[in-house]
């Protein structure tokens, strides 16, 4: 169920990337993550537009990638903004999660350097979830305006 409307909210996310004039923002409300390979591809589509990403509650998961993507001067969070991060994880064919500590280690490269530190500084990336949140996120980026 949860891939569901994650995917839904995907779908309608691309469906208004196409509408959208140049000028226009992208805000994230409500993201619990997903599967990677349709976040990479949203947030590819997003940085090419030059549109501004503005987060406005939880990204978790997979959605933090847009901070991976999309150039930082670009993106800015609300009071209400939460990034949750944690290790990589697949699913096996009984619906099991196994880590999968390479793609963890990319992942974590690929986070611009304030948020790595962050997430190093709190034992790295593991099967918990870390919040990144309040005066810790606005010391990262900006406040929208």
């Amino acid at each position: 169920m949860r891939r569901i409307s994650c995917l839904n909210a995907l779908v309608l996310a691309s469906a208004l990337l196409a509408t959208a004039p140049a000028s226009a923002e992208i805000r994230i409300i409500q993201s619990p993550g997903g599967q990677v390979g349709p976040f990479l591809d949203l947030f590819e589509k997003v940085r090419e537009s030059g549109e501004r990403v503005v987060i406005d509650g939880p990204c978790l998961s997979a959605c933090t990638l847009v901070l991976s993507i999309v150039p930082g001067e670009r993106i800015c969070v609300t009071k209400r903004a939460v990034l949750g991060f944690h290790a990589a994880r697949s699913v096996d064919r009984r619906g099991r999660f196994y880590a999968e500590p390479e793609a963890s280690v990319a992942v974590l490269a690929a986070y611009p350097g304030p948020v790595r530190d962050w997430i190093s500084r709190r034992g790295g990336l593991s099967s918990r979830l870390l919040l990144l949140k309040g005066r810790d996120l606005a010391a990262i980026y900006p406040r929208c305006r």
